[in-house]
């Protein structure tokens, strides 16, 4: 359970150091986020690699995962890998937004069912199963948050 806080302490931490730099350098990122309708909601999504299978992970996620999350209608927010162990050799955490938790699900039902990423999935794995476990957190924005 320490673990998990920890992870997740450390998530929203980059999150929002990353945010802070964000808003120094890409406006138009921010005003395209603050203009998003109401209801919408983020995704943090935790995998946990099985040993030796992270940078598999992160080919699969880099070559075909995060076009295919856009061609299902989901918005890839950011992707971080942790530096300290020993979540540093096995885990990728990144964020996902929605414009509501039902369109969240027609997208994971439409992405799971796509013979694209079927294909990826398992040419990446043809070596053995990458991921361990995944730990998903459905979150939305508060009124004080920079980021709607």
């Amino acid at each position: 359970m320490f673990r998990k806080l920890s992870a997740l302490a450390l998530l929203l931490v980059i999150f929002a150091a990353g945010f802070i730099v964000g808003r120094t350098t890409d406006a138009d990122w921010l005003s395209s986020a603050k203009a998003q309708a109401p209801g919408r909601v983020f995704e943090l999504r935790t995998y946990t690699t099985n040993p030796g299978k992270l940078q598999d992970l992160h080919s699969r996620f880099r070559d075909h995962t995060t076009r295919m999350f856009e061609k299902h209608g989901m918005v890839n927010v950011g992707y971080w890998a942790p530096q300290d162990q020993p979540l540093a050799g096995n885990t990728l955490i990144y964020i996902l937004s929605y414009p509501s938790r039902e369109a969240a699900k027609k997208s994971w039902d439409a992405f799971r069912a796509d013979p694209e990423w079927q294909k990826a999935r398992d040419a990446s794995e043809a070596n053995g199963k990458i991921v361990a476990k995944v730990d998903s957190v459905f979150m939305e924005a508060t009124a004080f948050s920079a980021i709607k």
